[in-house]
């Protein structure tokens, strides 16, 4: 028997709807959600804490609170991002174990630990973390195609992942091409030689999540990542009606009740249809293109906002052209948060530049420095050089650099708040200047029903006014659509963007 982990609480939501849904309507789906018998729901983690804090108002710790106490009986998941936790820079030690212990004490049961890079140094602290609170500890391999990740690599990461303590592997191929044959040989090879249980999550943005999902399956994997039908597909998870049908009354069969998950697919439609302002289209296609060029949904959204906001959009044949030598010049690390983002805005910058590495960003720079991690493969010896020449490379841990912080968070945070508790805690200290906004909106009695009740009625009064002046003829898109990845990418691509005018400027002269 297979198990299934439900992703429509996080991962469904997060790649179709930019992490918008809000509890509320997670809650009337609590009970029938716990009921079906999922091996895990995956709720919290990712981008939901930031989403959450940034632009729905909502306590993330209280989610899941609210959550847990919905679902008593199936064991919660979250996506942790090693040292980088829930945020976008690596912390330091001690705030990494205070999460790890405050997350497992409100609720999570299962930990899913990943570091972009597969450097397993920005992992080890986090499932040692994961291991002393008795929680299930999942070691991550995020799954790439490149000259250096070998079927023989990634056994080793998940045999190191395995000395470190890890309970389960999960093979996390984010972009969402990994092929049913590979999934198959990998699936096997982890079991044969490591020995643990192995789970495997996929996105369906190339068409072959289901196959991929099947083929890991009758390889003896011990669970697949799923979402319910209208979360389901293109960038997201495939469908878990699709699968567990599937696999109806084989040796793999979920044994999970059709009826059910109907029940609460037609729930989530109607979830859906209040959220369909913010689902782009271009999330639900089936894009084959990502065999060649490998660029996650979630990338290629933001490249082109990128270059809409550059009115630059006709050059995104060059970007794709470019991301691909970009990521061979770095030694090919995996594209996902944030090496998407580092490899996405050099890429840009090139080729809006017209000259590569005319402009090396910051990122690219610690990058190179090793301050992100270990790269998978070598580095191009003359970007090495070129960034070396300015700042020395470190050859330890990065977050072996970085002074305790949890203390620090602690006296901050309760000269704005007295009563802050650790959760309020370590919220202000993954996104200090997004929590101040938070807590300021709250202590003005801005609640996410206010907040809705306000664009309810000027949506209203739009509606019914008379117009005053002709509305453009083409809109920019809305901001509402705009991930908190995008929103990263967006605000570090300021800093380049200047960069890139300022170089212009020079040109011209």
């Amino acid at each position: 028997m297979v198990g299934i982990t439900e992703t429509v609480l996080r991962d469904g939501h997060q790649s179709l709807i930019a992490t918008r849904m809000r509890t509320k309507h997670m809650l009337p789906a609590l009970e029938r959600l716990d009921a079906v018998g999922y091996r895990t729901i995956e709720a919290w983690g990712g981008a939901t804490f930031d989403v959450s804090l940034r632009f729905l108002h909502e306590d993330p710790w209280e989610r899941l609170r609210t959550l847990k106490r919905g679902m008593p009986n199936t064991p919660l998941q979250m996506l942790l991002r090693g040292q980088n936790l829930v945020g976008y820079r690596h912390y330091a030690d001690d705030l990494v174990e205070k999460f790890v212990a405050e997350a497992a004490r409100q609720g999570i049961g299962v930990f899913r630990v990943f570091d972009a890079l597969n450097d397993p140094r920005n992992m080890e602290v986090a499932l040692k973390a994961v291991k002393r609170t008795g929680a299930v500890a999942q070691g991550t391999i995020c799954y790439t195609q490149s000259p250096v990740h070998t079927l023989e690599a990634f056994v080793r990461l998940g045999t190191t992942l395995a000395e470190m303590g890890a309970d389960e592997l999960c093979i996390k191929d984010m972009a969402g091409f990994l092929p049913p044959t590979e999934a198959s040989q990998l699936t096997k090879a982890l079991i044969t030689n490591v020995g643990l249980p192995v789970v495997l999550h996929t996105h369906s943005s190339s068409g072959m999540s289901t196959l991929s999902c099947l083929a890991a399956a009758d390889a003896g994997a011990t669970a697949v990542d799923s979402a319910l039908s209208p979360f389901a597909g293109g960038t997201s998870q495939p469908p878990t009606e699709t699968l567990v049908g599937a696999m109806r009354g084989t040796p793999t069969d979920p044994k999970l009740d059709l009826g059910a998950l109907a029940d609460l697919a037609e729930y989530f439609q109607t979830v859906l249809e209040h959220y369909r302002p913010m689902l782009n289209l271009r999330s639900l296609q089936t894009d084959p293109g990502i065999l060649v060029h490998q660029v996650p949904g979630g990338m290629l959204s933001n490249l082109l906002s990128q270059l809409q906001e550059q009115d630059q959009l006709a050059r995104l044949p060059e970007v794709l052209q470019e991301i691909p030598r970009v990521r061979a010049d770095l030694g090919y690390p995996p594209l996902v948060t944030p090496t998407s983002q580092i490899v996405g805005i050099q890429a840009v910058v090139n080729v809006l530049v017209g000259e590569r590495y005319k402009q090396i960003t910051r990122e690219v720079r610690d990058y190179v420095r090793g301050l992100y991690g270990h790269p998978p493969g070598p580095l191009d010896p003359e970007l090495t050089k070129k960034v070396l020449a300015e700042a020395k490379a470190i050859s330890g841990r990065p977050a072996d650099l970085l002074e305790p912080e949890f203390a620090k968070a602690v006296a901050e945070v309760r000269a704005l708040v007295p009563s802050a508790d650790t959760a309020e805690a370590l919220s202000y200290a993954i996104f200090p200047l997004v929590y101040k906004a938070y807590r300021t909106a709250k202590d003005d009695g801005l609640t996410p029903d206010v907040l809705n009740a306000v664009a309810v009625g000027v949506v209203g009064a739009l509606r019914t006014a008379k117009p005053v002046v002709a509305l453009p003829a083409v809109a920019r898109p809305a901001a509402a659509g705009v991930s908190p990845w995008a929103h990263e990418g967006r605000a570090r691509l300021q800093a380049g963007r200047r960069m890139v005018d300022a170089a212009r400027r020079r040109d011209r002269r």
